[in-house]
């Protein structure tokens, strides 16, 4: 999902306040380190045959509506064949996302403690509204509660945003949704112009700032794979992207109704957005983890 456009002289009170105190942001060249070893044996999410273990969802006819909170009612159910499908891509299976009306496709298995790997790549096909915008799509982990409870159109969630320029960027998906991380204030981005940084300022992410852009931009042209590293251990994660980790998150978090305390976000389903751009995904793979990989500072 991608942040609004927020000019400067539109920014609200509360919105300066809140990245008011933000260090300015220092580029970092970052590594893995102390590689965790597999508890057990690695599965695929993705059968390369059919969607059969995917239920699928979609947002408002006209996705243009997606964040005014409209009063007609999301298409619901639905998806599989259309909007979703199985292709052949460079010789091997892959789930192919159209775009066209924004929605998810969610694998039913709820998994924790995990190493997610995939491979994804742009068509260069793009859709209204969004047409001149950079192509779009997201990872949605520790997914939960009902479909479409975020706009009509996606589970809660915490997302590893899939967008050109900006993909490993962690952004909470529904109002409830907690993320700390490290950040500096980044001036040549849009609003909140925060970005990961080791040493940086801790920040809880929620609204009115609901987005921390990747550390660098280290994804491919269109066109060609990208590959897809995501760590997961309890309430924390790291973002990784063609081998370089781009973000590191803790305290994944949802706000309990009752009792407006914080329960940790431990567990979930994986969810991929339908959100403007045709994307492929092949190679799912889950290998279970007990420990993350440390993410320091490249020599």
């Amino acid at each position: 999902m991608a942040a609004a456009v927020v000019p400067e002289e539109a920014l609200s009170d509360e919105q300066r306040s809140a990245i008011a105190g933000d260090p300015p942001f220092a580029a970092q060249k970052l590594k893995l380190v102390d590689m965790p070893k597999p508890t057990g044996t690695a599965f695929s999410l993705f059968n390369g045959k059919d969607l059969d273990d995917w239920e699928a969802w979609l947002g408002y006819a006209d996705p243009g509506l997606t964040y005014q909170k409209p009063p007609v009612k999301p298409l619901g159910v639905g998806g599989k064949g259309t909007m979703f499908t199985v292709v052949s891509a460079d010789g091997q299976p892959a789930i192919r996302v159209d775009g066209k009306t924004w929605g998810s496709i969610v694998h039913k298995k709820d998994i924790a403690n995990y190493h997610l790997s995939l491979e994804y790549k742009w068509t260069g096909k793009r859709h209204a509204p969004r047409l001149d915008q950079p192509e779009n799509n997201g990872l949605l982990y520790h997914s939960g509660g009902p479909p479409g409870v975020v706009w009509g159109t996606w589970m809660r969630s915490v997302e590893f945003e899939i967008m050109k320029g900006s993909t490993g960027m962690v952004v909470p998906l529904g109002d409830d949704v907690r993320v700390t991380t490290e950040v500096g204030y980044d001036p040549s981005i849009i609003y909140p112009k925060r970005r990961f940084m080791i040493g940086g300022r801790t920040i809880e992410v929620q609204q009115p700032a609901w987005n921390v852009e990747n550390a660098r931009d280290v994804e491919k042209p269109v066109g060609e794979w990208n590959r897809v590293d995501l760590y997961v251990v309890g309430d924390k994660a790291v973002h990784v992207l063609n081998g370089e980790p781009v973000m590191v998150v803790r305290d994944l978090s949802v706000i309990d109704p009752a009792t407006g305390k914080k329960v940790p976000l431990i567990s979930g389903r994986i969810q991929f957005q339908s959100e403007g751009a045709e994307t492929l995904f092949r190679n799912i793979m889950i290998e279970p983890i007990e420990t993350l990989p440390r993410v320091v500072l490249a020599d």
